[in-house]
């Protein structure tokens, strides 16, 4: 589903600033050799990231779902002079991609990326973080949020990709459509979380962006 015309969005992209020379190769290199490249941030959508890190000057992320990378390197154009990111993806296939463009960033120091299953380490990470982006299998979200509510500063931050899911949110659900389920799911237990205060963007996706009080 696009949200907006194609000739609106194209007109948004060139109004919005360019993505580095190094996203932009990473960009190319996925479309070409990576399957399902529509998993990817973006230009657009990256942009977006990078603006929300600068506004915030992290000290600490937690990205859950690192892909090719491409998300991980926009947050890390805002980290604090000392900041880190923590990224976890389950895929090895795209570790030696990934390794790759995270070594010839500036940031090579900053971003630790970490192979494996997230349900698994995040209980290990014993730090607090100002941003955590959620963008991993749909039908554990709501799982990586329970897990992450209580390791996200006051004041921090979480992120959720692809929480419209292409329309499917408004539809009428096939009962072995997990994936839809549980993104309504989610949608609706961070709305009623007064924990938090929420505003769903619908750039790309949809982006969830919740404020931990």
């Amino acid at each position: 589903m696009e949200f907006i015309s194609q000739e609106l969005d194209d007109y948004v992209c060139a109004h919005t600033a360019a993505e580095p020379n190094i996203l932009y190769d990473l960009n190319r290199e996925t479309h070409m050799n990576v399957l399902r490249p529509r998993m990817l941030s973006g230009h657009f959508q990256g942009r977006v990231l990078s603006m929300i890190s600068q506004m915030i000057r992290p000290n600490d992320v937690l990205e859950i779902g690192t892909y090719t990378g491409y998300s991980a390197l926009c947050f890390a154009e805002g980290l604090a002079e000392n900041g880190h990111i923590v990224t976890i993806d389950k895929n090895e296939e795209l570790e030696d991609l990934v390794n790759e463009y995270v070594a010839k960033s500036e940031y090579k120091d900053q971003i630790k990326c970490i192979i494996g299953d997230a349900m698994e380490i995040i209980p290990g990470l014993k730090r607090e973080f100002d941003i955590v982006f959620i963008d991993a299998d749909k039908s554990n979200y709501l799982n990586y949020y329970n897990m992450i509510i209580n390791k996200v500063r006051k004041g921090g931050y979480i992120i959720l990709d692809n929480v419209l899911w292409s329309g499917k949110v408004l539809e009428e659900v096939e009962e072995e459509d997990l994936d839809t389920k549980v993104l309504i799911e989610m949608n609706t237990v961070i709305h009623n979380d007064d924990r938090v205060e929420e505003v769903l963007l619908p750039i790309r996706d949809g982006l969830m962006i919740a404020r931990v009080k």
